[in-house]
C-alpha cells in the first residue's frame, strides 16, 4: 500500500462492495477482474492484519499467569 494503510471499516467496506459487484454480474466482467481482485486482495490483507493484531492483544490480556 503505498499511500495509508486502510482502516479496517474501510477495508471491509470495499470487500463488501467488490463481493456485491461481482455477485450482481450476470457475465464477468474480466475487464475489470484483475483490478477488483487486486483491490480487494489488498483490503483483505489489511482487515486480516488487524484481526490478527486484535487476537494477539487479546490473548496476551486473557491469558493464563
Amino acid at each position: 500500500m503505498t499511500k495509508k494503510e486502510l482502516s479496517f471499516k474501510d477495508g471491509y467496506a470495499l470487500l463488501k462492495k467488490n463481493a456485491e459487484l461481482l455477485e450482481a454480474q450476470e457475465e464477468p466482467d474480466i475487464d475489470n477482474l484483475m483490478k477488483i481482485v487486486e483491490e480487494s486482495m489488498t483490503a483483505y490483507k489489511a482487515c486480516k492484519s488487524r484481526v490478527d493484531a486484535v487476537q494477539q492483544a487479546l490473548n496476551e490480556t486473557f491469558k493464563d499467569d
